[in-house]
């Protein structure tokens, strides 16, 4: 088992195409265990004040996605189709992805969940499509719908997110390495530099 008390930490929410891209990239790239961290963007939205760049000015929407699908096919990833609605609300993901960790499912939870929104053009915030991304990842449909009405895991995604915004993160894809915060999809590369270079050291 390894020891993740002190790997990289990927925090991350469901609704977030930029994480996507992140997540599809992370382990690879940093060659070691990273700690995924799901947290509540829009949580984080209300601590800081900030809102996403999705909703408001629409050039600024047409550009970002136009960045995405721009991303993702140099990243040879499938192209992208996007939910309608998105952004849209996202805690009961959130919650299910707190419950897939805790169970030893997260990765594979949110890789799926990230593909049927970003590839497949899913909402996840209609439930049933986040409980069919459960089940593709080996979780109990019944059992994923009761954890996201579980005090304890609401508690446990609020604890994570209030902690996150503690450490200094503002929005997602954030990495932490050591104390060092990158934010973004495209510093991802410059995260994994430091940590090697920490390690060489």
């Amino acid at each position: 088992m390894f020891n993740l008390s002190n790997a990289p930490v990927f925090y991350f929410d469901l609704g977030s195409p930029f994480a996507y891209l992140t997540a599809e990239r992370i382990d690879d790239l940093f060659g070691e265990p990273v700690r995924w961290q799901p947290v509540s963007l829009g949580a984080l939205f209300k601590l800081t004040g900030r809102s996403s760049w999705a909703l408001g000015d629409p050039q600024r929407r047409q550009t970002g996605m136009a960045d995405i699908e721009a991303r993702a096919r140099r990243y040879g990833l499938p192209p992208m189709r996007w939910p309608d609605p998105w952004p849209s609300h996202y805690l009961m993901a959130m919650r299910a992805a707190t419950y897939a960790f805790e169970t030893g499912r997260g990765r594979e939870f949110t890789l799926r969940a990230f593909r049927d929104a970003f590839t497949c053009g899913l909402d996840l915030s209609v439930p049933a499509n986040v409980l069919s991304a459960a089940e593709s990842a080996g979780l109990d449909h019944a059992e994923t719908e009761r954890a996201t009405q579980d005090p304890a895991i609401k508690a446990a995604l609020k604890d994570a997110t209030d902690a996150a915004y503690e450490r200094g993160v503002f929005g997602v894809p954030t990495v932490a390495v050591g104390d060092e915060l990158f934010w973004g999809d495209d510093r991802l590369e410059e995260a994994a530099a430091v940590r090697k270079s920490e390690a060489a050291q």
